[in-house]
């Protein structure tokens, strides 16, 4: 049944009571006939107690899942079948993480529980017409229920826990109940692309990090420069593609072997060593003749920084990009562990592991403070690595000294980099799937998105004119036909409705349109995607639930409301959309609407918590929209104001006191 050499999840034991138990049992076989259960009940009960989940995995289908061609598929409307590529995309052994457990990336993302939800799913899916809507709640599909032409088809909630019960332990009694999945963000959101899909971010992050802190010129690369990290997973798996595209040299560690022999088999990474003196002497070479080079070190991060900072070896760019959101869930391999001894331990004794890995998450940041000391640019990558941190009991990463609710002393990338620089503007990762297959449609719509771009606009439309122009020289596709670029809001509805009028006339098969979840309106993250909102509404979750509710208003065939995201349980709320294109005129009205509200909803956001360059671009809405849209803009006290009449205030309450 299992494929010898493909990824398992680990077990992360079993933690039911007697009575939970039960109910989980009887959740899973409310799935199957009476007939069955006598078999089942004892197959589902073991599952259960080995592996901490009921995956049903006698039910998983036999051949290898891909994303077929569109044309492959049974269906009685088009969106149906776009759906199924896109779930069996997410679940092929190509792009899964762990594909028997139906885990597409980030340790835990789930498109759904398990097998039986799958079957079920793809059974609606068959049968649903454009006069019906899908509704999943947290993996269990609840029925198709009568709807119109111009109503979403598919409406996807993931782990919206209540708020007393939002936090990981709750959450892992859930999921074990099978009444919680955790959807990640396009892994129960049904829009993974493989790691193409953070590619272009992370290769966005890197050169503008490199033009804020390493004085690289505005149309510079990072040529002769070092980027370390850690993490060769799912989303992980793109630092070392999107070093090389930068020009730069990159080094980043990984303990499980298999996931570097993904890479490196998918030409993702160049040279592999367990020796750190010689990936930094390969890594020296390659600065100093200013040539790419991607190396995997096969060994723990925190051995590596130890190595560096003894050899007082310069490290030009810093992060981390392992599964932090679920460090004690096996996300983070603490030093001093084997891959192999790391998820033995999981499964005997979780309160040991934790410990372990909180002792070398406290290591791993004094490490990293040495190199900021010494020059080193850190910056947290968004995977919940500084609230590890924080939360091993290292407090004075807290930046007002208090708690964590203003973030931390090393800002996240969103809040120095890609907040400011592209999220502010409108820029966000935009991606699109050719459903049916062909080579020569994705080559079709990357020209035509191509000359949608002006790259003399801005920097960050060269930047991106350069990543699609190059797209297919760089071999960015893991799975089936898709791409990524980023785009700001007109782009966005303009490539759009191109690629729509090139459905229309036949020039391509269907498209399906989509975005990852972190992106300009998509995701209330305090210490990701919203943490360059400094009006204290960052751990607010209007913007995503408002963004969910006017896609699925305007008609986006696929709406997706997540509870998580990359950075844990309780920790955000994102939401995301898939919309398939048909040609047809009123997919071009969706596309008007919902393209635009979709990012400028963000923008909007952004704007009213006072940053600069939102303003600008609200601005700029209002002049193109007027008579049509408006966005509240803020009035601007003066800083030396506020300061004068606070400082008053407070002084005269010290008196009074």
């Amino acid at each position: 049944m299992y494929q010898h050499l493909i990824r398992r999840a680990p077990s992360r034991g079993f933690r039911l009571t007697r009575s939970q138990t039960e109910i989980a049992l009887q959740n899973a076989l409310r799935y199957v006939p009476e007939e069955l259960h006598e078999l089942l009940a004892g197959e589902f009960l073991d599952e259960l107690m080995t592996y901490g989940r009921i995956y049903a995995y006698r039910y998983r289908p036999q051949e290898q899942l891909s994303g077929r061609p569109i044309d492959e598929y049974q269906g009685k409307c088009l969106e149906g079948k776009a759906f199924q590529v896109m779930i069996d995309n997410n679940l092929s052994f190509d792009i899964a993480l762990y594909p028997y457990e139906l885990v597409t990336y980030g340790e835990t993302g789930q498109v759904c529980q398990n097998w039986l939800q799958y079957r079920l799913i793809k059974k609606y899916l068959e049968e649903m017409t454009q006069e019906q809507t899908l509704v999943i709640q947290s993996g269990h599909p609840v029925g198709l229920f009568p709807s119109k032409p111009d109503a979403p088809r598919v409406i996807i909630t993931n782990a919206l826990m209540i708020g007393m019960f939002d936090n990981q332990r709750d959450w892992e009694v859930a999921e074990q109940m099978g009444v919680a999945n955790y959807g990640q963000m396009t892994a129960g959101g049904w829009m993974y692309i493989g790691p193409q899909g953070i590619v272009h971010g992370t290769f966005n992050t890197l050169l503008t990090a490199g033009r804020l802190k390493l004085g690289i010129a505005d149309d510079g690369d990072l040529r002769g420069k070092l980027f370390v990290s850690s993490g060769l997973g799912g989303m992980s798996g793109a630092q070392p593609k999107a070093v090389e595209i930068a020009n730069g040299v990159g080094i980043i560690a990984e303990v499980d072997d298999s996931r570097i022999q993904t890479r490196q088999q998918q030409g993702w990474v160049q040279q592999v060593s367990a020796d750190r003196g010689e990936v930094f002497r390969l890594a020296a070479e390659y600065m100093k003749k200013e040539q790419p080079l991607s190396i995997a070190y096969h060994g723990n991060i925190v051995d590596l920084l130890e190595y560096a900072v003894e050899h007082n070896i310069a490290i030009h760019l810093l992060s981390d990009q392992t599964s932090c959101h679920v460090a004690h869930d096996g996300g983070y391999c603490p030093q001093g562990v084997t891959f192999t001894e790391r998820t033995e331990l999981l499964a005997r004794d979780r309160s040991a592991f934790a410990q372990l890995v909180d002792k070398s998450l406290r290591r791993h940041f004094e490490l990293i403070s040495i190199l900021a000391d010494r020059g080193t640019y850190f910056f947290d990558y968004g995977n919940a690595f500084m609230k590890a941190v924080y939360d091993a009991g290292v407090k004075e990463v807290s930046r007002n000294g208090i708690d964590d609710k203003e973030g931390f002393v090393f800002p996240s990338y969103v809040e120095d980099i890609m907040g400011p620089e592209l999220f502010d503007y409108g820029y966000g990762p935009f991606r699109w799937v050719c459903l049916s297959g062909r080579e020569e449609d994705l080559i079709k719509t990357d020209e035509a998105a191509m000359n949608s771009i002006d790259p003399e606009r801005r920097g960050q439309d060269r930047d991106n004119y350069v990543w699609i122009r190059d797209a297919r020289k760089n071999n960015l596709v893991v799975g089936t036909k898709a791409r990524i670029l980023y785009q700001d809001a007109e782009g966005r509805k303009n490539i759009a409705l191109k690629f729509n009028e090139m459905v229309k006339k036949g020039e391509i098969g269907p498209v399906m349109l989509g975005r990852d979840h972190h992106d300009v309106s998509g995701t209330d993250s305090p210490f990701r995607e919203t943490a360059n909102i400094k009006d204290g509404s960052n751990v607010m979750a209007d913007m995503a639930t408002h963004c969910f509710a006017g896609n699925a208003a305007r008609g986006m065939s696929l709406v997706a409301l997540h509870n998580g995201g990359g950075v844990g349980i309780g920790k955000a709320i994102n939401g995301g959309f898939g919309l398939v294109l048909d040609g047809s005129e009123r997919v071009d009205a969706i596309i008007r609407s919902a393209m635009l509200w979709d990012v400028m909803g963000g923008v909007a956001r952004r704007s009213w918590a006072r940053n600069e360059n939102s303003i600008t671009t609200c601005v700029e809405f209002n002049k193109q929209y007027a008579g049509a849209g408006h966005i509240t803009l803020p009035y601007i006290p003066r800083e030396e104001l506020i300061k004068t009449i606070v400082s008053q205030a407070f002084k005269k309450a010290e008196k009074l006191n």
